[in-house]
């Protein structure tokens, strides 16, 4: 996939719509900002000033902190960002699940081994980043997602939350290393559809992703570059017809906070056009 182009495509080549090692599963994304419960970081010891919000600086450098054990940086204009997504911004966090249609599911034992779904086409917020690390590049890129959703944008308001959040992975051929080059990508809201407000940051790129039939498998557990490919490998081994997919670039979708131990995700294979 191109420098700032994020479409889901199952086409050959450029493609497009998770990390760190084993042991690295608390990185911070949007999910960790929006679900925070201020209560982690409460120490007065007194109920009535536990209930008073935590300010801007004090849940920043809880942050800053967290961050610096994943080699991340937490600016200072990520203050505002945090406070509305830990405050759940007046009350405006639900979460707007993305809408497709279930083509196919295939079951053994019981249990569901994969399901092939239609997405439709739209609007979609998406940064490619290539930071040192595969953990910095994801990381990195939720957060200039988030500054997109709180504010940094046309219209200056909130935008709300969809879920999931898609981080499209590269590969070698083996399948068998990720690359640090990472795009991740939000699909707006359905009130956003049809006129996107446009991001102040000119590397997160507004595109229109066509119609995509996908092939997902579902996981718990962390998302980094061990789970990811033991993952791909797992779906590419149910399938039946794995000429009918894209084989270099594939798609994290999360649903949970990375910080829960038992975190929803799927790993999504797209179908060749």
């Amino acid at each position: 996939m191109d420098q700032g182009g994020c479409q889901m495509n199952g086409g050959g080549g450029g493609g497009d719509g998770d990390g760190g090692g084993p042991d690295q599963s608390g990185m911070i994304t949007l999910e960790d900002l929006e679900t925070f419960s201020e209560d982690g970081i409460s120490d007065s010891g007194n109920p009535e000033e536990d209930d008073k919000p935590i300010d801007d600086d004090r849940l920043l450098q809880y942050w800053q902190d967290v961050a610096r054990g994943h080699q991340v940086e937490v600016s200072q204009e990520m203050a505002e960002p945090i406070q509305q997504l830990t405050s759940n911004n007046q009350g405006r966090s639900n979460r707007e699940a993305i809408p497709f249609t279930l083509l196919e599911r295939k079951e053994k034992c019981g249990e569901l081994l994969w399901e092939k779904r239609q997405y439709e086409k739209g609007h979609w917020a998406c940064v490619t980043m290539h930071e040192e690390t595969y953990e910095q590049s994801t990381c990195y890129g939720f957060m200039k997602l988030m500054r997109y959703i709180c504010q940094q944008n046309s219209l200056g308001d909130y935008l709300g939350m969809t879920l999931p959040i898609v981080t499209v992975v590269r590969t070698d051929e083996n399948h068998s290393v990720i690359s640090h080059n990472v795009t991740v990508a939000y699909s707006l809201p359905v009130e956003h559809q049809a006129q996107p407000p446009q991001p102040h940051d000119n590397e997160i790129v507004i595109e229109i992703w066509p119609a995509t039939t996908v092939y997902t498998r579902s996981f718990t557990g962390p998302t980094n570059e061990v789970t990811i490919v033991n993952q791909i490998n797992a779906l590419a081994e149910q399938l039946d017809s794995p000429g009918l997919r894209a084989n270099d670039s594939f798609i994290v979708a999360g649903y949970t906070n990375p910080a829960h131990i038992n975190r929803q995700n799927e790993i999504w294979f797209l179908e060749r056009t």
